[in-house]
């Protein structure tokens, strides 16, 4: 009966918070979340992924924070936190994605496979292997990638679509694939492709050198998607 007096409590705490509300959960995160071993203040990655301008829903972030990630350092907050402490946090993290419910978010019209490929594009249970973790459209996702200048006719076009803004570029030894945001007198800012999700890294100019070309291909990046999917994707993203 308590257990279920609580689970009560925290639905109608999660459902009465608003995005206004959330002074308090940053501070919250900041002393749990927001070290660079972590997701760094305002979300934006450390050693943890980055959590900020993803396109997160609401209910995605609420499960996450309330039931940890198995298999990660993700904890279940719902074992240290209490429920308005829980609810503060969703509200803080929700504020840092503009981030909008599933239902609100079907209220956008599209329909037929245009329907299942918005779904599709930033499909929470596809984790980082999702398009909208590097391409933005609907409103949801982070611009990693520059935005398509013409939407691929074909599924066979979309993965062979060429890269040339992928450099490589080299630094403490190691060689990765970079997309190049600014190169200044005092710095260099890259996304690192490596792995997903990519890294924003920001190095002097002596510490990084790049070069034009990478091997990275843009097909690396849909393993999870069969082809019929991502037809339904270019369907949504011509919708647009």
């Amino acid at each position: 009966m308590k257990n279920f007096a609580q689970a009560l409590l925290l639905l109608a705490l999660f459902s009465s918070f608003s995005y206004g509300q959330t002074s308090n959960g940053e501070a919250l995160f900041d002393m749990t979340c927001g070290t660079g071993y972590c997701h760094a203040t305002k979300g934006v990655g450390g050693g943890a992924s980055r959590l900020a301008a993803r396109g997160l829903t609401v209910e995605f972030i609420r499960d996450k924070v309330t039931n940890g990630v198995t298999g990660t350092l993700m904890a279940a907050y719902k074992n240290s936190m209490d429920v308005r402490d829980l609810a503060t946090v969703v509200a803080y993290v929700a504020s840092l994605n503009a981030a909008v419910s599933e239902s609100a978010r079907a209220s956008r019209t599209f329909t037929g496979p245009a329907e299942q490929g918005r779904n599709l594009f930033s499909q929470a249970s596809r984790g980082f292997a999702r398009c909208s973790t590097c391409h933005q459209g609907n409103g949801i996702g982070i611009a990693v990638a520059p935005p398509f200048a013409r939407v691929p006719a074909t599924v066979e076009a979309l993965k062979s679509l060429a890269t040339p803004s992928v450099v490589t570029a080299r630094a403490a030894g190691e060689s990765m694939p970079a997309l190049i945001i600014a190169r200044r007198a005092q710095e260099v800012v890259f996304y690192d492709l490596t792995s997903a999700p990519p890294v924003l890294r920001t190095l002097t100019p002596d510490a990084v050198q790049i070069t034009e070309g990478s091997s990275w291909r843009h097909a690396s990046a849909l393993g999870t998607y069969t082809e019929m999917e991502l037809a339904a994707v270019l369907a949504f993203l011509r919708g647009l």
